[in-house]
């Protein structure tokens, strides 16, 4: 059934057009995550969903008692209330107020937040989004509309959203950068690219698949395009004397070849791997202590920082990681211990929330005061130069930053940072308000980094992307090391049975601590196992690995016999370069299974 439709809308903001003439239907059962990059008008096409705003033109057509509920990316609430009375206000009548009031607490309690009784003004903005959100599900409603509703939950708050809107029966259209969520909740992308919108019914995997096609195809088109131009501007300029005779549907079809609209490919934030020389002695930590009140937030920890660490941070919101990163960084003094810099140290830090930018002036003259050029292995950069990579084109580079989205100013933000060429990067929350594109390449980038990287996030797929190591802050000043990216982080605490981090997680010192001798000698070390889905797989995996080897045999045979025959050649190939890469998958797969067997035997 057909909830909305959006017909032929268009909308512009000062004199830039967002969007020209788009159309989708939202229909029941539809989980739509909609993406592309900063500054394009994901926002503010849901607010024309929304009615908050009204389209330069189009419409837009709400199926008759169609209920819509908003999550906005910044969301506002009464001072005059009280947290719980600003999330359950409106939602229902005075007498049903206990039952609904006591889901709303144990839903804000999943998020974190324990204090209901409260003023919304000394709520952080990570904590009024999550109030946020809370009010967003609990409104009843026909179609969800959430703005980046992933920002500032940790991975077990993620995990509980992620179920509750898959089991939700409510349609939904959402903007996330987060593209584990947008795999495991939706089942249609919608992108807005350069002013169009183009939908797939596909989650975030399906989707780089048919974009990848969409580009390719899009790409001939314009090979085409301009090889016709080439011969028809041949055509027409061939013998002067005879333009007043050449055929009218002849010149039609060259001016419109010449004013046809040019196939564009997105920018990218491509960049070299820059930064200034390490020296031996790079960052040590030693003792660090830290306490607000209380609350103990670091304690007792001691790392000497590697060359070549990439470092992700992980832990509940409010246990210490941003604090973490400004000592580190001096900008906040420990209570104890010490940090010692390297003389070669030169640190790049991109805050959660950045220092003011010069909103007066330019893009281009902001980034020029920080550097006229940087030096990459091609050569030097100019600031300029450095912009198109971070894909503000020559016009927007003369842009009053003022005027620029949020998402945009945080790209500049970042910009700003690289161009000192630093060699530590420290980077709180960089997925916040960064669009997708951005992501990839910052993570790209920093695949080649020369320096040391220290990020605290929740997103999973950059930190699986990006880290080699884990710190992970487990309540009462402990943080704990694992090796490896977040799913390898993810994989020991299956093993040993724990919870990922959360609000509510408990740290294994802290248990000890406080657990009499009697608890401590009743306590068994607890041993590896396989979990159930691993045993299973390493009961079929040697079968597995020997089809596939089997299927790629047979493949190669194949591809002997159609030697002759490209289009099948180019299909057989296709499936080929599709079994090696499964097989190579299973064959990494096969090692950590075996190796995780003989751990297992040795136990006894």
């Amino acid at each position: 059934m057909n909830l909305i439709n959006i017909e032929n809308v268009s909308k512009s903001f000062t004199e830039r057009v967002l969007f020209q003439d788009v159309s989708l239907g939202i229909n029941e059962g539809d989980r739509i995550g909609m993406i592309g990059i900063n500054g394009t008008g994901k926002s503010t096409f849901l607010k024309l969903i929304a009615g908050l705003e009204e389209p330069d033109s189009g419409t837009i057509i709400k199926g008759k008692d169609v209920r819509i509920a908003y999550l906005p990316q910044t969301p506002v609430f009464s001072e005059e209330k009280t947290l719980l009375e600003n999330v359950t206000f409106g939602l229902i009548h005075p007498e049903e107020y206990r039952d609904i009031a006591g889901e709303a607490a144990a839903m804000l309690r999943k998020l974190g937040i324990e204090e209901l009784h409260q003023s919304p003004s000394v709520l952080s903005g990570g904590q009024r989004k999550r109030a946020a959100l809370v009010r967003t599900l609990l409104m009843p409603a026909d179609v969800l509309l959430l703005d980046e509703p992933t920002n500032h939950l940790d991975a077990a708050m993620t995990n509980w959203l992620e179920e509750y809107l898959r089991k939700n029966g409510k349609a939904l259209v959402m903007i996330t950068h987060d593209r584990y969520f947008l795999d495991k909740v939706t089942n249609r992308i919608v992108e807005l690219d350069k002013g169009k919108l183009y939908s797939y019914k596909e989650n975030y995997t399906g989707f780089l698949l048919l974009k990848a096609e969409r580009e390719a195809m899009q790409q001939a088109t314009e090979r085409k395009a301009k090889s016709l131009y080439r011969e028809e501007l041949a055509w027409m300029m061939r013998g002067a004397r005879a333009r007043s005779t050449k055929q009218k549907a002849h010149i039609e079809r060259f001016e419109a070849l010449k004013n046809r609209d040019k196939i564009v490919m997105d920018g990218s934030v491509e960049i070299s791997a820059l930064s200034q020389r390490l020296g031996k002695k790079t960052i040590e930590v030693s003792g660090l202590c830290k306490s607000f009140g209380t609350k103990k937030l670091v304690e007792d920890f001691s790392y000497i920082f590697l060359s070549t660490d990439r470092i992700g941070i992980i832990g509940a919101n409010g246990c210490g990681k941003s604090t973490f990163l400004k000592m580190i960084t001096g900008k906040l003094a420990p209570d104890a211990g010490i940090i010692e810099h390297g003389t070669t140290i030169r640190v790049g830090y991109f805050m959660q929330e950045n220092e003011p930018l010069p909103m007066k002036e330019r893009v281009i003259d902001s980034v020029r005061a920080v550097a006229e050029y940087i030096d990459t292995p091609e050569g030097k950069v100019t600031a300029s130069g450095m912009c198109e990579k971070f894909l503000f084109d020559d016009a927007m580079q003369y842009t009053l930053i003022e005027k620029l989205s949020g998402g945009e100013r945080r790209r500049l933000a970042l910009l700003h940072v690289l161009m000192a060429a630093p060699n530590v990067l420290i980077l709180d929350e960089p997925t916040n308000d960064l669009d997708i594109s951005t992501l990839t390449i910052l993570e790209e980038y920093l695949q080649t980094y020369a320096g040391i990287v220290i990020a605290v996030s929740h997103d999973r797929y950059f930190l699986d992307r990006v880290a080699n190591r884990i710190f992970s802050f487990e309540g009462n000043g402990v943080i704990r090391r694992y090796e490896g990216n977040y799913s390898d982080y993810a994989a020991v605490c299956e093993r040993e049975g724990r919870q990922v981090y959360s609000s509510e997680i408990v740290s294994v010192t802290a248990e000890k601590q406080e657990s009499t001798s009697r608890d401590t000698w009743k306590k068994k070390e607890q041993k590896l196992k396989f979990s159930y889905r691993e045993q299973k797989e390493y009961e079929t995996i040697d079968d597995d690995i020997a089809k596939l080897e089997e299927t790629i045999a047979c493949l190669e045979k194949e591809m002997t016999q159609a030697a002759t025959n490209y289009g099948k050649l180019q299909e057989l190939s296709a499936q080929k370069e599709k079994a090696e890469a499964l097989l190579e998958e299973k064959m990494d797969r096969w090692v950590y299974l075996n190796d995780l067997a003989e751990q297992i035997a040795k136990q006894g």
